[in-house]
């Protein structure tokens, strides 16, 4: 069923004919769908911990897991195809190699300099001293990273175990093996692909129906953290959560307008416009891979080719992260060292930096930063038990990590596009701050591919 055929989509209902003016209801930005959510599950979180009532932190528990299990629900298999056929549509992108090549140097830059400022900060602020928490506070991970976890770890034994156990890093090489197989083969993959493709929009269109429910999971997401943690723990860790909002915000709303404004040369404030429904989504979330459709979206609307949007967007959402594996683990290591009192020296923070830009595979595009984290921890011989002293307060880090993740993932394309003089400039001038509910996947938007210049 095509766009037009479905109001729904839309949120516009046909008027009866010959109806009078009645009264219809405004609808509700989704924006300010989001910002209720916030608010209400802050209340609801206060109310809970505070009157102690069991149910409704069980309720905000369950209602916040469940949103949460429902993006999970859909990663494997997204992230399987959309490898997959982002890199058979490379094919259809001249200059390929060069626009692949492009993309993960500028992945490396902007996480260099995203990290340099986590560590900037970091020594600026000391987020470990007059905490209060001792290493006794701390617990080793159920699980950790190193490096020979992380390179034993890309190969898969068996097919089936990566998505079952949702091992990220090794589903996104068995995709990568079959979309280079594909090339290979030209015409006759075309069957595959075909079936891939069909799949592949098959699960965005589902994700859609969940990223629909945010608003809900945000009431618990919020309501849980503030039940769960209370204003008390939150203070604890005041210097350090500040810290990595501050960094953040210096990368997302400093950094990436700069690089627009000299590198790609174009108007940063149109790319935020453009952006901005991803990046609250991705705020709301925590997931890359969750936000990943509307990423695709958002760059697609700001200019970039379809082609070249359909491999940089997807190869971003699993290995593209400067809040999760470069701001927030610089941050951590210095917070985890203070508490430790542990010194660090110019070598380990040069060994942070080489970390982030080479090990951020490892974060692949899930809530959360622990992989990350242990892997510099290991790397920098720093106690694993630190791990458990930030637990606690990373869903409340978690947000903003991800927000700048997703900006970064669409800036990347957009940077890459300007400077290979392939983005459409008026498409990227006329860029919206539209709702979210334009970005419902439709199988005839295939038809409005932008055409990749030579």
């Amino acid at each position: 069923m095509s766009a037009n055929s479905e109001p729904a989509t839309t949120g516009k209902a046909a008027k009866p004919a010959g109806s009078g003016p009645g009264f219809s209801l405004p609808k509700v930005p989704f924006w300010a769908q989001i910002v209720a959510g916030l608010v209400l599950g802050v209340l609801l979180g206060w109310l809970a911990r505070s009157q102690d009532i069991g149910w409704l932190y069980t309720t905000l528990d369950n209602v916040g897991g469940i949103f949460i299990q429902l993006l999970k629900l859909a990663v494997a298999p997204l992230v399987f195809f959309a490898i997959l056929v982002s890199i058979t549509n490379l094919r259809k992108v001249n200059n390929a190699a060069r626009l692949a090549s492009r993309t993960l140097l500028w992945f490396m830059i902007t996480s260099l300099i995203a990290v340099a400022i986590g560590i900037v900060i970091g020594l600026v602020t000391n987020p470990g001293a007059g905490t209060g928490l001792t290493p006794k506070d701390g617990e080793k991970p159920d699980g950790s990273g190193s490096w020979i976890d992380f390179l034993t770890g890309i190969v898969p034994q068996d097919v089936i175990s990566p998505f079952a156990e949702l091992n990220v890093l090794q589903i996104v090489f068995m995709a990568a093996v079959a979309g280079i197989a594909a090339l290979k083969l030209g015409d006759r993959a075309a069957p595959i692909l075909a079936l891939s493709e069909s799949v592949l929009e098959l699960l965005q269109k589902a994700l859609w129906w969940v990223i629909r429910l945010a608003p809900i999971g945000t009431i618990g997401l919020i309501g849980f953290a503030i039940a769960d943690y209370g204003w008390d723990l939150i203070g604890k860790y005041a210097t350090f959560t500040a810290d990595v909002y501050i960094g953040c915000a210096l990368v997302l709303f400093g950094v990436y307008p700069l690089l627009l404004a000299t590198v790609a040369k174009v108007n940063p404030i149109q790319f935020f416009k453009g952006a901005w429904p991803a990046i609250q989504l991705g705020f709301v979330s925590r997931s890359s891979v969750g936000t990943m459709p509307v990423t695709v979206r958002v760059t697609e609307r700001l200019g970039v080719p379809k082609e070249y949007t359909s491999f940089a967007v997807p190869f971003g959402a699993t290995t593209k992260m400067d809040g999760c594996a470069a701001i927030y683990p610089a941050l951590a290591a210095i917070f985890i060292a203070q508490i430790f009192d542990v010194q660090l020296g110019i070598q380990d923070y040069l060994l942070i930096a080489f970390v982030s830009v080479v090990g951020s595979a490892a974060t692949a595009g899930l809530t959360g930063a622990t992989v990350m984290l242990t892997l510099t921890l290991s790397t920098l011989g720093l106690p694993l038990e630190g791990v458990g002293l930030l637990m606690a307060i990373d869903p409340i880090l978690d947000m903003m990590r991800t927000a700048t993740n997703v900006a970064g993932q669409a800036l990347v394309p957009v940077i890459v596009a300007a400077r290979e003089k392939i983005l459409d400039h008026d498409k990227y001038n006329s860029a919206s701050a539209s709702p979210i509910d334009e970005f419902d996947p439709e199988p005839s938007d295939r038809e409005s591919a932008v055409p990749v210049a030579a």
